[in-house]
């Protein structure tokens, strides 16, 4: 069995490029459309995210992926991506689609906020010419909806619930992460958030409003980090407001993203006109005979694009939320150490995302409840050496597990 998903969830204002930044990861069809709550419901697709393959670095020529895909050297790993209805000023407290984005938000564990760069829609989502409206005023307007939203679930549950429980309790840490698993918590999100609240000497049975409305934000950034894909790079005027956002969030928070020109890219690769991988930093046309329509789009994807950013952000965006908000590491289990083989032969079938700190034995409950029960013991692959149970995993261990109860 694969291990558990991560999902991540496409946020933001109406009418900022979600939807076109959703089709250009997942290439599904979905509305596309200049006005407000054209995603209602949520699209739910799978997205590849792009790794340099371990084939390589053990001299092999190829592999056989059984999910995903690799290409010239570049493994890419399917991730589930869900985008969601649109957020307006009061969507905490249920205003336009608010009740019900939410609602689908619980789902995710990371999210990736998109914003207008390029500063063409107010806060509403209604359209206006670039430049005239601040990206960060909108940034920060979505932050601010989605914490009162998890913040008044934490309320909610910890007046109806958690503080009656507390009383009696003589793990107050078991009775928070219990009561607020609707929400994808794990239970090291709850002590993380006790820690950086300051409250990991206080009893929470004796914490205050202010001090439960902390645990909460505390709660929603190490459960739910953001990401802010700053979308619509495109455009001129999107290159200050980029580093205005980057002043404001870090760097390591900001993704210059053009949704756009992803999809251009990706459908005129679908189509043989280009020769695309995405993530590349250039494209070559191969097709001869080309429209001047397409050849005035490509030249403008390079132009105000590739040179100007060195790719489209699409796959950046990915590697931001994946494997640095989300601590992820690839792992790939074999059956066979020496020919990094499973049962059929297959080379390399399996790269599985993993969280940093899983061991050997988690490994193997992940691949097959019995490899997990009868674990002996695993076989660092690329090393050659044998790893008990509590070894923890590295970035691109190619591992092979060794139990009584295997299949």
């Amino acid at each position: 069995m694969p291990p558990p998903e991560k999902i991540i969830g496409i946020v933001g204002k109406t009418n900022v490029g979600k939807s076109t930044l959703f089709a250009a990861l997942t290439l599904i069809p979905v509305k596309i459309a200049d006005h407000p709550f054209t995603t209602i419901e949520p699209n739910i697709g799978v997205a590849y995210l792009r790794k340099k393959c371990v084939h390589v670095e053990l001299g092999l020529q190829s592999c056989n992926p059984r999910s995903g895909f690799c290409v010239r050297g570049y493994r890419f790993i399917p991730v589930k991506i869900i985008d969601v209805a649109g957020l307006i000023p009061g969507a905490s407290q249920g205003r336009g689609l608010g009740n019900k984005f939410m609602d689908d938000l619980r789902q995710a564990d990371v999210l990736i906020h998109v914003v207008d760069a390029s500063g063409s829609t107010d806060l509403e989502g209604n359209r206006g010419k670039p430049g005239t409206y601040n990206p960060v005023e909108e940034a920060e307007l979505i932050k601010r909806e989605i914490d009162e939203w998890f913040k008044s679930v934490v309320l909610r549950v910890w007046s109806s619930k958690i503080s009656r429980v507390l009383v009696t309790a003589q793990n107050p840490v078991d009775v928070i992460y219990q009561n607020l698993t609707g929400l994808s918590i794990k239970r090291k999100h709850v002590v993380e958030a006790i820690k950086l609240s300051g409250l990991a000497d206080k009893n929470p049975r004796t914490w205050s409003q202010s001090d439960i409305e902390e645990f909460a934000i505390k709660l929603r950034e190490v459960s739910k980090p953001i990401i802010i894909a700053a979308n619509k790079a495109d455009y001129p005027e999107a290159r200050d407001n980029i580093k205005k956002l980057i002043e404001v969030f870090g760097v390591e928070n900001v993704v210059p993203v053009s949704g756009l020109a992803e999809l251009i890219l990706r459908k005129a690769s679908q189509s043989g006109v280009v020769e695309y991988l995405p993530g590349d930093s250039e494209f070559k046309i191969i097709q001869r005979e080309i429209s001047r329509e397409q050849l005035r789009a490509l030249e403008l994807v390079e132009k105000n694009v590739l040179k100007v950013y060195g790719s489209t952000g699409v796959q950046e965006l990915l590697k931001r939320a994946v494997f640095d908000k989300l601590g992820m590491i690839t792992v790939y289990p074999v059956e066979d150490e020496n020919k990094y083989t499973d049962h059929n032969g297959n080379i390399l079938p399996d790269a599985y995302l993993v969280e940093k700190g899983t061991t050997a034995r988690e490994l193997a409950y992940m691949v097959h409840t019995d490899l997990g029960e009868g674990f002996l013991y695993a076989v660092d692959a690329k090393r050659k050496r044998r790893i008990g149970e509590t070894h923890v995993l590295e970035d691109d261990d190619v591992i092979k597990i060794v139990s009584a109860k295997s299949k």
